[in-house]
């Protein structure tokens, strides 16, 4: 398909770029996966930006035996790992910030020692008791670290009129059903106020994910066609070629629903379609949202379809299927794809299809929102054979490039009659010229700077819960199997159906066809 590429002039640039006051940065599992792959490299670059104060410290705490030196050593690593250039003297500059206390999570002993020694770095890097804890742990642990946070003194609470300067920092899942996210924000706001709270969820970090305020909400032309009188429906794909990889035992009590479909694809929905906030607040933007997702007409079982990998192939190599995966039931009914059909009940939405699908082991990586205009209503060139145009598609491209495209009509040079689709592409990384940053150096930042915009509210979380509940209860007493897919398929023909039936296709996985 033909296209037709922006161009960017330095005019056009407008930046409005926070940088984080002076903070501590607390990392309770500092020697994991996550603050090895994500949180030390992002928060490195940050640093080389030039966007952390000069009174910033980072304290990692985890169970493994390691000394501020060892930690230091571990970090370079890990950053280096990470594809990340940098000086020795930036290294040594960010390096002499980080420190390391190793204890048992259970113990109220170890919260005393980390309160001793917040309190010696803080005079040291002059930082004024503002901190940030972060929770990269297994789940199972959120608890344990909050009850003892608070009974140490240390979760203190938010001072009037401010959104308090000791924040908690926590990842998914928060929950995996209603009952058991109830009972942790219970746990949670028994130390922390909710304004002190951030439920990350790294999606939200994504440059794409975020544009979606400002290309609906900073463009006159968008806005007044964003509605049931032109759009025709709505697609949302979170495809991953890679399988459960590492996390079979989490994975195989979670599935598609719970670590995918129940926090990142219903807040990409409602950032599609909540309506307009009446600031760039994070309340008055979390508020639509929440909106948003209590009009959601209720789930209804016949208008999900889920789906298990079996053996495939994947770039031409074979690979096992779902139940042939480490540490994974051999007779597991997990889901590791989900596709459904959803309605929203408000003016905007009536009638509108939202449909949303998510799965392991398909075709390629390919992460989207696809926006389908409804036709021309009358084609003045049905007379020479062109009477069923294709309708306009909107794409907000996330993974694995991201960017933005417009499809539209156009005459082709030459005949009289001769028209083709041509695509009008944003690409970020052509145009800004740059890598697109990790999600969590956004992330991250915000949290020290105390914006909540991109984090989750508790009611959010508890509207997204209701929702799902009766899709997971009916599944649970379901005996059946998901339908099963080969690894490296497109699709299947029991989620085919889910949206040819209504007369419409699935978009190409990895096109923009």
């Amino acid at each position: 398909m033909p296209e037709i590429q922006p161009s960017l002039t330095t005019q056009d640039i407008l930046c409005a770029e926070v940088a984080a006051p002076p903070n501590a940065l607390i990392v309770f599992g500092a020697s994991g996966d996550l603050t090895r792959r994500k949180l030390l490299p992002s928060i490195f670059e940050i640093f080389t930006r030039d966007l952390l104060d000069e009174r910033f410290y980072l304290l990692g705490a985890g169970r493994k035996k390691l000394s501020d030196a060892d930690f230091r050593k571990y970090a370079k690593q890990a950053i280096r790992q990470n594809s990340i250039d940098a000086t020795a003297k930036a290294f040594n500059s960010f390096t002499e910030k980080l420190y390391y206390i190793d204890g048992d999570y259970n113990d109220a002993a170890f919260y005393a020692r980390i309160k001793t020694k917040l309190t010696e770095l803080d005079k040291k890097h002059k930082v004024d008791s503002s901190r940030v804890f972060y929770l990269a742990v297994p789940p199972l642990l959120y608890n344990t670290i909050v009850e003892h946070l608070g009974q140490a003194g240390l979760s203190c609470p938010a001072e009037p009129n401010s959104q308090g300067k000791t924040r908690l920092v926590i990842e998914k899942p928060f929950g995996r059903d209603l009952q058991s996210a109830t009972e942790l924000n219970q746990i949670i706001h028994n130390c922390f106020d909710e304004s002190q709270v951030y439920r990350i969820d790294h999606y939200l970090g994504k440059d794409t994910v975020q544009n979606i305020l400002m290309f609906r909400f900073a463009n006159a032309i968008f806005e007044p066609v964003w509605n049931r009188n032109f759009i025709d429906h709505v697609q949302i794909t979170i495809a991953e070629s890679v399988g459960v990889e590492h996390r079979g035992s989490y994975y195989d009590k979670a599935g598609a629903l719970r670590d995918i479909f129940q926090n990142h694809m219903l807040q990409m929905l409602a950032l599609v379609a909540m309506e307009p906030p009446a600031s760039f607040d994070a309340d008055h933007i979390r508020d639509e949202k929440v909106k948003l997702l209590r009009s959601i007409r209720p789930l209804k079982n016949d208008s999900f379809v889920r789906g298990q990998y079996g053996p495939g192939s994947i770039d031409g190599k074979g690979v096992v299927g779902y139940r042939q995966e480490p540490e994974v039931d051999p007779n597991s009914k997990t889901e590791t794809f989900v596709a459904s059909k959803l309605f929203i009940d408000n003016l905007r939405w009536k009638d509108v299809p939202f449909y949303l699908r998510t799965g392991k082991r398909l075709a390629t990586k390919d992460t989207e929102i696809a926006i389908t205009f409804k036709k021309v209503p009358h084609s003045m060139f049905a007379s020479t054979g062109l009477g069923d145009m294709p309708p306009n598609i909107l794409i907000l491209q996330i993974q694995p490039e991201e960017g933005i495209s417009l499809s539209f009509q156009a005459k082709r040079p030459g005949s009289k009659l001769c028209m083709s689709t041509l695509n009008m592409n944003f690409n970020y990384r052509s145009v800004f010229l740059t890598d697109m940053p990790e999600a969590y150096q956004r992330l991250l930042l915000d949290c020290m700077a105390g914006d909540q915009t991109l984090f989750t509210r508790q009611d959010d979380m508890d509207v997204s819960w209701r929702l799902l509940m009766p899709i997971l209860e009916a599944w649970q007493m379901d005996n059946s199997a998901p339908y099963q897919y080969p690894a490296g398929a497109e699709s299947f023909p029991a989620a085919d159906k889910l949206i040819e039936s209504d007369g419409r296709k699935w978009r190409n996985l990895g096109t923009s066809d």
